[in-house]
C-alpha cells in the first residue's frame, strides 16, 4: 500500500506523514523536496542540455548537484533545495526549472505530471503532499482555470492511478484562520520575525489569479484557501471514493 497525505498549510501533514512513518516501518516517507516518483515540488526538472549547463556553470559545486540528481525519462530531476551552498544566486537560478507557477505551458505540464504518474511503479511510499496542493495551486492562481477544469484533469490522474494500491488520508482544517495564525508563529525566528507568511502572501499577490480578481492579502489569501479545500474535499468524494479518508486536522486517532 502507498499513502498520500493531503490537506491545507499549516493541517498537520507532516505531523502525520511522521505517525504513518512510525506505524509502518517498511514503508519510506517522501516530503516536499526529496525525490519523488510523482511529484516535483521544490526540485529543478531539466533537460539534459540544461544539466549539462547548469554543471558547467556551478563547477565548483558540481559534486553536490551530481548528489542531489536523478536521470529520469530523458530528463534529469535537481533536489535543489537540500543542496547546502553560499554560492550567489543558485537557489533562485535553479527555482526557474521547477514545473509550478505557471512555469510550462498547460500541454507539457500535465504531460509532465500525467506521465510520472503513470510511470511510478514502487511500493510501500508514504508522500507528503504530492497529489493535490502544489498542481492545483498551479491551476488556481496561475492558469486561472475553473473548478470544472481542474477536476476534468483529476479525472486524467484517476486513469492514471488506476491499479495502484494507495489511499489517501485528506486533513480537513475546521478554522483555516486560525491555523494559519499558529503556522505564522511556528514559522517564525527566535525574534519572533515571520518567515514563512510574508512569502506566501507576496506569492499570492504576485499571482495571475489574485491580480484578475482584484484580492489580495490575509482575506484574499484565507478565501483562495477555503475555495482550495472545498475543491480538494469535492475531488476526493466524486473521484477517488473509498480510497480517501477525510480527517479532522489535528482531531484523529492514528
Amino acid at each position: 500500500m502507498n499513502y498520500f497525505v493531503e490537506g491545507l498549510q499549516g493541517s498537520g501533514k507532516s505531523t502525520l506523514v511522521g505517525k504513518l512513518s512510525d506505524k509502518y516501518k517498511d514503508h519510506e516517507a517522501v516530503r516536499e523536496g526529496d525525490y519523488s516518483p510523482v511529484e516535483l515540488a521544490w526540485c529543478a526538472y531539466v533537460s539534459m542540455d540544461q544539466y549539462d549547463s547548469i554543471l558547467e556553470k556551478y563547477s565548483e559545486i558540481r559534486h553536490l548537484i551530481e548528489a542531489k540528481s536523478v536521470s529520469e525519462d530523458g530528463h534529469m530531476i535537481i533536489c535543489y533545495t537540500q543542496i547546502i551552498t553560499d554560492v550567489p544566486g543558485f537557489h533562485r537560478d535553479l527555482e526557474q526549472y521547477e514545473i509550478y507557477n505557471g512555469r510550462r505551458d498547460f500541454d507539457e505540464f500535465k504531460d509532465i505530471v500525467l506521465g510520472r504518474y503513470r510511470r511510478w511503479n514502487t511500493d510501500k511510499m508514504i508522500f507528503e503532499c504530492s497529489l493535490f496542493q502544489n498542481t492545483v495551486e498551479d491551476m488556481i492562481l496561475y492558469r486561472c482555470l475553473s473548478d470544472e477544469e481542474i477536476i476534468d484533469f483529476y479525472r486524467e490522474v484517476c486513469k492514471a492511478l488506476e491499479g495502484k494500491d494507495m489511499h489517501i488520508y485528506y486533513l480537513k482544517t475546521e478554522n483555516i484562520s486560525e491555523s494559519i495564525d499558529i503556522i505564522r508563529k511556528e514559522r517564525s525566528d527566535d525574534d519572533g520575525n515571520e518567515m514563512w507568511y510574508p512569502l506566501m502572501i507576496r506569492y499570492f499577490d504576485e499571482s495571475p489569479y489574485a491580480k484578475k480578481y482584484g484580492v489580495s492579502g490575509n482575506e484574499g489569501l484565507l478565501a483562495h484557501l477555503e475555495h482550495r479545500q472545498e475543491l480538494e474535499l469535492r475531488m476526493c468524494q466524486e473521484l477517488f471514493g473509498d480510497k480517501c479518508t477525510i480527517l479532522k486536522s489535528k482531531e484523529y486517532d492514528i
